[in-house]
């Protein structure tokens, strides 16, 4: 494997995510791309606390303002590299997630696919998916699922 795509969201948990494929990426000398898809804006204007060495911004983001959040979106994935390591490569993409996530792995040629799962409950699984099954479903490349916790 030699290069390992790490599929991150705008939430604390992909800290863990990134972790995770940055040091298998590490011990396989592969070449690491971080990918952070943007799909649903609301989450920009969340208040969490600082991960991935990213402060956030402590002024609420107007989310009709696209230019603003794209800032914010590569402000976050700039911040997220440094904290690994300042050779990851990164890429930002908009649309629906899943998609996004496949059609890049395919543009860049990833190896493995690295990504979290979020735990939902059965029912929401059941009616709606996951973006993390979807991939499963759709893809031709090897997956590694972090399952990580809100």
């Amino acid at each position: 494997m030699k290069r390992i795509l790490i599929a991150i969201d705008y939430h604390p948990t992909s800290e863990q995510v990134a972790e995770t494929g940055y040091n298998l990426a590490k011990k396989l000398k592969a070449k690491v791309c971080l990918l952070h898809v943007m799909a649903q804006t609301r989450y920009y204007g969340m208040e969490y606390p600082s991960f991935l060495g990213y402060e956030g911004y402590n002024f609420p983001v107007n989310m009709q303002m696209d230019s603003e959040i794209q800032k914010v979106a590569e402000d976050y994935l700039q911040k997220a590299a440094a904290h690994l390591d300042n050779k990851v490569e990164t890429k930002l993409k908009k649309g629906e997630t899943a998609t996004a996530v496949l059609k890049y792995a395919d543009e860049w040629k990833a190896d493995l696919i690295v990504m979290g799962t979020h735990s939902h409950s059965f029912l929401e699984k059941l009616l709606m998916g996951t973006e993390a099954t979807t991939v499963l479903e759709k893809t031709e490349v090897p997956v590694l699922m972090v399952p990580v916790k809100k």
